[in-house]
C-alpha cells in the first residue's frame, strides 16, 4: 500500500519577498514583483524589465566563502532549503541521512556565469577560466549543494524539464516517498537567468512582453491585452514527508499531496496543442491518482504565464476536464506578480497553493481587466479572495510539450 504524503516546510525566495510570510502578504496584496532590469544594460533590447529578486543576501543563509562559490539559481534553493527545514522542524542526523533526499527542478542553470565565462575565454583565453566554472554552472548542483550542505544522504537528482521542472521533482518526491525509497525529501525549483542571451532568445520568440513602460502591469495572464510573459527568478522548497514520519515528530501539516500526473503533448517545440490535449491528459491523470471526483478540486493555480497561446490552450484545457464543473471553480496566475520562473516556477506555485489549502485564502491574478475571447473562467481578479480551499490542483507546461500536474488537499487524519 503506498504511504501518504505530507507538506510539513516550505522555503522561498522570490521577486514579492525573501521567506514565505513576505511573498504571501505580497501576493494577498496584489503586488507585482516586476521592474526595469538592472542586471545588465538593456540597450538596443526589445524588452528591458523583469521579475528580479531584490534585497537577497546570500551570505545571511550561508558562510562567506560558500555565497562566493555558488550561482545565484544554487545560492536561492540553499537559502530556500534552510527557511523550509527551519520552518518544518526536521532534524538530518546520522539516524536519518540516508533516508532523506534533494530533488530540484531547474530549466537552464548557470546561464548567467556560462556568458560571463564565454566572454573571459574571448577576451583573455582559456587560462582565465574559473575552475568552479563547470560545478557552478550545472543544474544538478542545485541538490547537490542542498546534500553537502544540509546532510541529506538519500535519493539525490536534479531535473531540466523546462518550465516544468520544478513540478516534476515535486511528483517525483512524492512517489520516492510513496514507495518507501524516502522517508523525506527536499524538493522544488529553482532560477536565476535574467541575463542578456535569455532575454534576447525569448525576445526572438516573440515571447516576451515589450510594456517597458508599465513594467507592474506587463504579466497580465488571461487578459485581453497580454503580450508576452515576464522572466522572473527565485527558488520554492518544500519539504515532504511519509506521514507516520510527520506524525511521529508531531510536525506541523500544511497539505498533503494526494495526486500527480505527467504527461507529453508529442506536438511541437514550443506552442502546445490547440485543444489542450496533452494538459487535459496531464490534469485527468492527477485527479485519477488522487481518487477525486471533479467537482472536488476547488481551486487551480494556473500555469498562466501571459501569452496568447498558452493562457487560451490552458482555458480550453480546463473547460475539457472539467466541463460544467469550469465555471464554478477558481483558476488564479501567480506569475502576475512573481513573472515567469521557468523551471523555478513549479516550486514557488506549489508552495502557493499548499498556502492556499492551509489559509483558505487564493491569490488573485493580477491586471486582469479585459476578458479575452474564449478566456472566460473565474481567474480571481485583481482581488485576493477567502474561500475553502480543500483540494487544489497545480499546473505547470515546458517546452518541449512536457507536463505536470499536483493535487493538494487539507489533510484529514
Amino acid at each position: 500500500m503506498n504511504k501518504r504524503v505530507v507538506i510539513t516546510g516550505l522555503g522561498l525566495v522570490t521577486p514579492v519577498g525573501i521567506g514565505v510570510e513576505q511573498t504571501w502578504q505580497s501576493l494577498c496584496a496584489g503586488k507585482s514583483g516586476v521592474g526595469e532590469i538592472t542586471r545588465f544594460d538593456t540597450s538596443g533590447y526589445q524588452t528591458k524589465i523583469a521579475a528580479e529578486v531584490n534585497d537577497f543576501n546570500p551570505q545571511d543563509f550561508m558562510p562567506k566563502k560558500d555565497a562566493n562559490r555558488v550561482e545565484p539559481f544554487i545560492a536561492f534553493a540553499l537559502a530556500a532549503t534552510r527557511m523550509a527545514i527551519q520552518d518544518s522542524g526536521l532534524v538530518i542526523d546520522s539516524s536519518n541521512e540516508s533516508r532523506v533526499g534533494a530533488i530540484t527542478g531547474c530549466g537552464l542553470g548557470g546561464l548567467r556565469f556560462m556568458e560571463d565565462t564565454v566572454q573571459r575565454v574571448t577576451d583573455q583565453g582559456p587560462k582565465r577560466v574559473s575552475p568552479f566554472f563547470i560545478p557552478m554552472m550545472i543544474g544538478n548542483m542545485a541538490p547537490g549543494m542542498i546534500s553537502i550542505h544540509f546532510g541529506a544522504k538519500g535519493p539525490n537528482s536534479s531535473l531540466a524539464t523546462a518550465c516544468a521542472a520544478g513540478t516534476h521533482a515535486v511528483g517525483n518526491s512524492f512517489r520516492l516517498i510513496q514507495y518507501g525509497a524516502a522517508d523525506a525529501m527536499i524538493t522544488g525549483g529553482t532560477e536565476a537567468v535574467i541575463s542578456p542571451s535569455c532575454i534576447a532568445g525569448f525576445n526572438s520568440m516573440k515571447a516576451l512582453s515589450t510594456r517597458n513602460d508599465e513594467p507592474a502591469k506587463a504579466s497580465r495572464p488571461f487578459d485581453r491585452d497580454r503580450d508576452g510573459f515576464v522572466v522572473g527568478e527565485g527558488g520554492g522548497i518544500l519539504i515532504l514527508e511519509a506521514l507516520e514520519h510527520a506524525l511521529a515528530r508531531g510536525a506541523r501539516i500544511y497539505a498533503e499531496i494526494t495526486g500527480y500526473g505527467m504527461t507529453g503533448d508529442g506536438y511541437h517545440m514550443t506552442s502546445p496543442p490547440p485543444d489542450g490535449n496533452g494538459a487535459v491528459r496531464c490534469m485527468e491523470a492527477a485527479i485519477e491518482d488522487a481518487k477525486l471526483d471533479h467537482d472536488k478540486i476547488d481551486y487551480i493555480n494556473a500555469h498562466g504565464t501571459s501569452t496568447e497561446l498558452n493562457d487560451l490552450y490552458e482555458s480550453r484545457a480546463i473547460k475539457t476536464v472539467f466541463k460544467e464543473h469550469a465555471d464554478s471553480l477558481a483558476v488564479s496566475s501567480t506569475k502576475s506578480m512573481t513573472g515567469h520562473l521557468l523551471g523555478g516556477a513549479g516550486g514557488i506555485e506549489t508552495v502557493f497553493t499548499a498556502l492556499s489549502v492551509a489559509n483558505d485564502k487564493i491569490p488573485p491574478t493580477i491586471n486582469y481587466d479585459n476578458q479575452a475571447e474564449e478566456c472566460d473562467l473565474d481567474y480571481v481578479p485583481n482581488k485576493v479572495r477567502q474561500a475553502t480551499v480543500e483540494n487544489a490542483m497545480t499546473n505547470s507546461f515546458g517546452f518541449g510539450g512536457t507536463n505536470g500536474t499536483l493535487i493538494l488537499s487539507k489533510y484529514k487524519a
